[in-house]
C-alpha cells in the first residue's frame, strides 16, 4: 500500500517529489497525485493518529470500481463440492458456464475461476496452534503401509499392520506389529501401549475405524463396547477424530508418515519370519527413533517424555485389561440364550428380552440395561452344552428338577415301612427310575386324601398280596376300605374263596347248553 502519510509529512518538510519518491518506493506520478488531491481536500501535514494509510485511501480515491459484467462464481458451493469423490474445479468450471449461459450471462476464464476460488480457500486453511499439556491426550492409527514377514513353509508374503500410539505432547511414540486390524489387535495394541509408557492419559484420540467407533457422528459418535470398556478401565476418554480432518490428530498423522520412513522403509531389505522377530527388530529402531535430537528444540522425545510427562500419566491398574467380546442375545422360552453355541440360563423374568453378553476367556456375563443380571462360568468343547443355574427356573420347573428316587424315599419315611418298600418296589419295577417318579408322586399323595396311618395300612394290605404292589392297587385298596379289615377276617375271606371260589357246576353250563339248543 502507498505511504500516503509518509509522502505528506515529507512534503510539509520542504523536500522534493523526486527524493520523495525515492523514499517513499513509488512513482513520481504517484506522489504528484497524492499531493494535488490533498490540496484539493484541504488536508495538511500533522494528521490526527486515526487517519492511516488505508483510511486516507478511501479519502482520496473514492471512486467505486467499474462492475465487471460477468457473473462471480459461488465459492461456498465450490467449496464443499470439491470435498466430494471426484469432484475438481475443471469440472465445476465447465458447470458454472452453463448456467452463466442458460442465464445470458457472461462467465469467467478458467483462470480468474480458480483465483476466486485459491483466495477464498486461503482464508479458510487458516490454523491455530493449540497448546498440549503433559499427560493430556494420546493420538492412535494405523499406518498406511504395512510391513511383511514371509511363511518359512510356502514362501508366502503375510503382510503385517503397523499400529502407532503418539502422545501429543512429548511426541513420545509406539509401534508394534500385528497380523491383523481386527478388534482383538486393536485392544492388544492399547494395552501394550500403556504398558509402553508406564501410565494412561485422559483422552485417547483415535480414527473413525469400525473397531473403535460403531457410529460416526461429530457430536455424538458411538463407540465399540468393547473399546469403551477399555477406555473406562484405564480411566481415559475416547474422543474420535472428525472424518477426513488429519488436523485432529496431527502427531499421529506425523508419526505414521515418519515411521513409515524410518522404520519399515529401513526394514525393507530384511526378511522376518516371524511376527515376534519384527517387533523386536522395530523395537529397536523405535528406541533410536525416540531418541533422535529435535531439530528446532532442546531434548528428543525420550528426554521431554521423562522429565515432564510421565509423572503426569494415570496410574496402570495392578492387572492388565482382559479382551472381552460383547453380543446380543435374545432370551428363550426355556429362559437361556444361545451364544457361540452354547447355552447359558437367565432368570425367567427376562424371556423374550434383549440382553447384551460380555465373553471373556473364563466367564459368560448378562447384561440388561446395563445392569449385570447374572454369570457363568464359560463352557468348552461338545457344542449344545447347557449350563443352568437352579434360582434362574420359575417355581414349579424347581420343584420338578429336585425330584429324585431319594426324596420320594425319604418321604415315604415319614409315613412307614411298608410304604418305603411300596415305593422302592415301583421305582424298581421301571428300567429308567424317573418313570417311576409320577407313580411315587400318586402313591405319597394319598396321604392326603386318606391320612398317613391308612396309607401305611393300604400298602401293608398290598405287600401281602405281591412282593411287588402298584399304585393302582394301593388305591384299589384305599377306595374299597381293604385297609380297615383286621387280618383273621381278612384271612377268613381269602380262605372261603379259595374253597369256593367263582366255579360254576356241570349243570349251570348244562342248562344253558339246552336252553340255546
Amino acid at each position: 500500500m502507498t505511504s500516503y502519510r509518509e509522502i505528506l509529512r515529507l512534503y510539509s518538510q520542504g523536500i522534493s517529489q523526486r527524493s520523495i519518491a525515492v523514499s517513499c518506493k513509488c512513482s513520481r506520478n504517484t506522489v504528484a497525485k497524492v499531493i494535488r488531491r490533498a490540496q484539493e481536500l484541504n488536508i495538511h501535514w500533522p494528521l490526527s493518529l486515526e487517519q492511516t494509510d488505508a483510511e486516507l485511501e478511501k479519502l482520496f480515491f473514492s471512486k467505486e470500481p467499474a462492475q465487471s459484467e460477468r457473473r462471480y462464481p459461488d465459492v461456498e458451493y465450490i467449496h464443499k463440492e470439491l470435498m466430494r469423490n471426484g469432484v475438481s474445479l475443471k469440472l465445476l468450471w465447465h458447470e458454472y458456464c452453463e448456467k452463466c449461459r442458460q442465464s445470458n450471462e457472461i462467465p469467467l476464464m478458467y483462470s480468474q475461476f480458480c483465483y476466486h476460488y485459491q483466495k477464498f480457500s486461503e482464508k479458510k486453511r487458516a490454523s491455530m496452534h493449540i497448546p498440549r499439556k503433559p499427560g493430556e491426550q494420546v493420538e492412535v492409527d494405523w499406518a498406511g503401509k504395512p510391513a511383511s514377514i514371509v511363511d518359512r513353509d510356502n514362501g508366502e508374503i503375510i503382510p503385517a499392520y503397523i499400529f502407532v500410539g503418539v502422545l501429543s505432547y512429548s511426541q513420545y511414540t509406539y509401534v508394534e506389529a500385528f497380523l491383523s486390524m481386527k478388534l482383538e489387535s486393536w485392544i492388544n495394541a492399547h494395552v501394550n501401549m500403556y504398558r509402553f509408557f508406564g501410565g494412561s492419559t485422559r483422552i485417547l484420540i483415535p480414527d473413525n475405524l469400525k473397531t473403535g467407533v460403531d457410529r460416526v457422528d461429530w457430536y455424538t459418535p458411538v463407540i465399540n463396547k468393547t473399546y469403551h470398556e477399555m477406555a473406562e478401565y484405564y480411566e481415559t476418554a475416547v474422543i474420535p477424530a472428525r472424518v477426513r480432518k488429519p488436523q485432529d490428530k496431527p502427531h499421529a498423522e506425523g508419526a505414521v508418515r515418519v515411521i513409515s520412513t524410518w522404520i519399515i522403509a529401513a526394514l525393507r531389505n530384511q526378511k522376518f519370519f516371524t511376527l515376534a522377530e519384527l517387533n523386536q527388530e522395530i523395537k529397536a529402531k523405535l528406541d533410536e527413533y525416540n531418541k533422535r535430537p529435535f531439530q528446532k528444540k532442546d531434548g528428543s522425545r525420550f528426554s521431554i517424555f521423562l522429565e515432564e510427562e510421565k509423572p503426569l500419566l494415570i496410574s496402570l491398574p495392578a492387572a492388565h485389561f482382559e479382551l472381552a467380546e460383547w453380543k446380543q442375545a435374545t432370551v428363550q422360552f426355556n429362559y437361556h440364550i444361545a451364544v457361540d453355541k452354547m447355552h447359558y440360563s437367565v432368570p425367567y423374568e427376562y424371556i423374550k428380552q434383549k440382553v447384551d453378553v460380555r465373553l471373556t476367556r473364563n466367564m459368560v456375563e448378562v447384561f440388561y440395561h446395563n445392569n449385570r443380571i447374572c454369570s457363568h462360568k464359560r463352557l468348552y468343547g461338545r457344542t449344545g452344552q447347557y449350563s443352568t443355574i437352579e434360582n434362574h427356573m420359575p417355581e414349579e420347573h424347581q420343584k420338578y428338577i429336585q425330584w429324585n428316587g431319594e426324596r420320594f424315599i425319604e418321604w415315604a419315611e415319614r409315613i412307614g415301612p411298608n410304604t418305603v418298600f411300596t415305593v422302592k418296589s415301583i421305582l424298581n419295577s421301571h428300567r429308567v427310575e424317573q418313570q417311576g417318579y409320577k407313580a411315587c408322586m400318586g402313591l405319597l399323595k394319598l396321604a392326603d386324601k386318606h391320612s398317613t396311618e391308612r396309607l401305611e395300612a393300604a400298602c401293608k394290605r398290598a405287600l401281602s398280596y405281591t412282593p411287588r404292589p402298584s399304585l393302582k392297587s394301593v388305591k384299589n385298596i384305599l377306595v374299597t376300605g381293604q385297609d380297615k379289615v383286621t387280618d383273621e377276617v381278612a384271612k377268613t375271606h381269602t380262605a372261603e374263596a379259595e374253597h369256593y371260589g367263582f366255579t360254576r357246576g356241570a349243570e349251570y353250563y348244562g342248562i344253558k347248553h339246552m336252553q340255546q339248543v
